[in-house]
């Protein structure tokens, strides 16, 4: 089992930054993949980034170049650095785990990103 705790988000104007962060407890060592993903009211939850344990990452052609996703090892901690914001850019996030061993996605409770125009 993993926990995921999320922290960061908020309201900001477009072109302005946030970081989202989120801390993993639990089976820790068993986590492959850290993530976020984000939603729309009535939309359905789409990839915005991830970092593999290897150190790879994936992001969203919407977000590339705008978007930095990173992880602190010592701290289990995975960060989304956004920079460049849009109005588009608002959801609520939602950082995950995925653990290949029981092919499982741990999820947090989400944070709400607003940005306004």
């Amino acid at each position: 089992q993993v926990q995921l705790a999320e922290s960061g988000g908020g309201s900001v104007q477009a072109g302005g930054s946030l970081r989202l962060s989120c801390a993993a407890s639990g089976s820790i060592s068993s986590i492959n993949i850290m993530g976020w993903y984000r939603q729309d009211p009535g939309k359905q939850r789409v990839l915005v980034a991830r970092i593999f344990s290897g150190g790879g990452t994936n992001y969203a052609d919407s977000v590339k170049g705008r978007f930095t996703i990173s992880r602190d090892n010592a701290k289990n901690t995975v960060y989304l650095e956004m920079s460049r914001l849009k109005p588009e850019d608002t959801a609520v996030y939602y950082c995950y785990a995925y653990i290949a061993d029981v092919r499982s996605n741990y999820w947090g409770q989400g944070t709400q990103v607003t940005v306004s125009s």
